[in-house]
């Protein structure tokens, strides 16, 4: 995996470990807030556990599993990262002079039906 995509999946999962970081076992939480937010490597984690590189491996990769399926199910980070979008685009049109009113509408109407 190359650097700017192991850069994003680690994007990715720190910001879906936001949203459902509560539906995890206390010890997939442990190991992807080491790994991911700590940035930890295996073998430094297994250390300190005092468990196998491979054990702490499945733990991450079942949590990583379960944080898509979460989101695949419940589209909250999706739902986010629309918002913000929309969020984004209301400031710019509101630096126009004079804005565009239809659209501000249409964004602010989008905002709110994100369901």
């Amino acid at each position: 995996m190359s650097g700017e995509q192991s850069l994003h999946k680690t994007n990715r999962i720190n910001m879906l470990f936001d949203f459902y970081a509560p539906l995890l076992t206390g010890k997939q939480r442990l190991f992807l807030g080491y790994h991911f937010h700590d940035d930890f490597s295996l073998g430094e984690i297994a250390a300190e556990f005092n468990i196998s590189r491979q054990a702490v491996y499945e733990h991450i990769r079942r949590a990583e599993q379960m944080l898509e399926q979460y989101e695949e199910k419940l589209q909250l980070l999706a739902k986010h990262e629309e918002r913000k979008r929309c969020a984004g685009e209301i400031e710019r049109l509101l630096e126009q002079n004079p804005p565009d009113r239809s659209r501000l509408k249409e964004l602010v109407r989008r905002m709110w039906s994100i369901d």
